[in-house]
């Protein structure tokens, strides 16, 4: 006989969690709740009932939260791109905020010294400048859809949260320039008047799999198109609709991915129209963006961010500086006027070409950029031809630097380090790892994705006498 599932009424909701689930306590457990916010009173139904913590489906809610605010977006309840859009955005930056230090405190357990306020954004809509669409030969629809007799279609827009085989077709999304729901809507009402396939992500088939749109301050927009199969003639086809239905397009590249996954970074693309590349501006600097070169997806606050990296780093004229995971080289190329030598370091081969690229069209004569996996190519080898570092930048993935980083620079022990990062978490694991030799001495959030509980953190450390 399967267990009753246990209702719980009247729980209120003191936290939020960061995968963004409200957190109450019952019975001395911590209980997660989906779709609550701090200051919410609600009645749930117990999902999972575990030694420590249990996990809750709202049923009901009985009093609201003074956070809350109207949701902007008519898909807000089916999208997992903007969840906490619905939270008045000075709470959403304490949330963010608390966050962190919430993860140094616990997971570092050090007292930075200078806690800096959260840099907020100024664009609420409109931000991002870089958007990937999934086509799906059947669309997702919710039960409350179905039961009002919706059929399921063809579909273009995102992934429903948590699931990787269903697609729900946006209408109309707030994050970008509007030109890619201009492109995206009539992208996928051509297709469905043609009669072109749309991609089965389980079976791995269909003709149309992604679109790409890319997009910057100066105006400029890039698409790309990804098909599941090389039928050239059906390609050559849709390119050409495109072209003459946006005949403004700056550049128009198309993929073929036939792979089990929708990554392009390892395909060729080719360029079908306009230039290869769109240009970004950064105060006085201009860069170079390629369909697979990786840019800060927003602009606005990428400058916030790296005007708050070079205030940390604090660079002399003498000082050589290196910048681990440095991309396509933005921060190394923002930084490099202010140093005598700067390396930065990164594993994708593209994005060191367009490092070069953009240290030559930015006159950085003094920007070196090397190919390789960081734990691999920070080595002493590259210190007797570089110079040792005085200041290090580091800008890692999620998973945070590989403990080899860390050997290496207790070992040779810059005097600053600047760490950047979008998970506190792993920024916190990595700083109880160096805390013996630097002192986290100042962090400064910033919100690079309002309506969500991304944070990216800026951390100086400096080292020990």
């Amino acid at each position: 006989m399967r267990k009753k599932k246990r209702r719980i009424e009247h729980l209120e909701v003191f936290d939020l969690a960061s995968n963004g689930k409200g957190v109450a306590r019952h019975e001395g457990k911590v209980v997660f709740i989906n779709k609550t916010l701090p200051g919410d009173v609600v009645d749930v139904l117990v999902t999972k009932n575990k030694t420590d913590f249990m996990e809750a489906r709202l049923l009901k809610r009985v009093k609201d939260s003074e956070d809350r605010s109207d949701a902007f977006c008519e898909h807000f309840n089916t999208c997992g791109g903007c969840p906490i859009q619905n939270v008045n955005y000075s709470q959403q930056l304490r949330y963010k905020e608390k966050m962190v230090h919430d993860a140094f405190e616990r997971i570092a357990k050090v007292n930075v010294l200078d806690k800096e306020e959260i840099l907020g954004a100024d664009k609420l809509t409109g931000f991002r400048n870089k958007l990937e669409f999934t086509f799906s030969h059947e669309g997702w629809l919710s039960k409350e859809e179905l039961e009002n007799g919706g059929e399921r279609e063809v579909a273009l827009g995102f992934h429903v949260p948590g699931r990787f085989d269903k697609v729900f077709s946006v209408n109309n999304c707030h994050l970008q320039h509007n030109i890619q729901n201009e492109v995206r809507n009539w992208l996928r009402d051509y297709a469905i008047q043609e009669g072109y396939s749309f991609y089965n992500i389980r079976e791995n088939r269909g003709l149309l799999r992604n679109l790409i749109c890319r997009t910057s301050q100066l105006g400029e927009t890039m698409i790309i198109v990804c098909f599941g199969e090389n039928k050239k003639d059906h390609i050559e086809q849709i390119m050409g609709a495109i072209s003459k239905r946006f005949i403004d397009l700056d550049a128009l590249h198309y993929v073929i991915n036939e792979k089990g996954n929708d990554s392009i970074h390892d395909l060729e693309v080719y360029h079908y129209k306009g230039k290869i590349y769109i240009e970004e501006s950064l105060n006085e600097m201009v860069f170079k963006i390629r369909p697979k070169s990786f840019f800060q997806t927003n602009t606005s606050q990428a400058l916030k961010l790296y005007e708050k990296v070079k205030a940390y780093a604090s660079l002399k004229s003498h000082e050589v500086l290196y910048d681990l995971y440095t991309g396509t080289g933005t921060i190394a190329n923002y930084l490099a006027p202010s140093a005598q030598k700067v390396v930065g370091i990164e594993i994708i081969h593209e994005a060191i070409m367009d490092a070069k690229e953009n240290a030559e069209r930015n006159k950085n004569k003094n920007a070196h950029f090397y190919v390789g996996d960081v734990k691999e190519a920070f080595v002493e080898h590259l210190f007797e031809k570089e110079g040792r570092p005085d200041v290090v930048i580091a800008n890692p993935a999620r998973a945070g630097m590989h403990a080899d980083i860390i050997r290496v620079l207790l070992k040779i022990q810059p005097d600053r380090i600047v760490y950047v990062s979008c998970n506190p978490s792993t920024q916190a694991r990595d700083v109880a790892m160096l805390k013996d030799k630097y002192t986290p001495v100042k962090i400064c959030p910033v919100d690079m994705f309002p309506h969500t509980l991304h944070v990216e953190n800026v951390l100086l450390l400096t080292r020990k006498d």
